[in-house]
């Protein structure tokens, strides 16, 4: 497995950006298919977006289509999530996730988890 640590959440304003870090340790980064889920107070954990482990392949769930680019760096060990025009209720606990069976949407194929990143965006 591999350990997951996100960074580069914060506080934005309406129509802002932040872009989100998900470091991975180990040197198999590169075989596995990464995803960004978030979880909202009082809500379960959603999908937000998953790529494949080259990079080639991208999914995203319709909320976030078009305001949200999931890219990934396997040199660096590194996923990114880039959020554009955020809203109010992108506001929630950003997590990483790694799967060694593929981009999926479902958690449940996702083994590995980071510990999650705040997000919080104000109107």
């Amino acid at each position: 497995q591999v350990q997951l640590v996100e960074s580069g959440g914060g506080l934005v304003q309406a129509g802002g950006s932040l872009r989100l870090s998900c470091a991975a340790s180990g040197r198999t980064f590169s075989t596995y298919a990464m995803g960004w889920f978030r979880q909202a107070p009082g809500k379960e954990r959603e999908f937000v977006a998953t790529i494949g482990s080259k990079g080639s392949y991208t999914y995203y769930t319709d909320s976030v289509k078009g305001r949200f680019t999931i890219s990934r760096d396997n040199a660096k060990n590194t996923v990114y999530l880039q959020m554009n025009s955020l809203k109010p209720e992108d506001t929630a606990i950003y997590y990483c996730a790694a799967s060694n069976i593929g981009p999926f949407y479902s958690a449940n194929y996702y083994r590995s988890w980071g510990q999650g990143t705040q997000v919080t965006v104000s109107s």
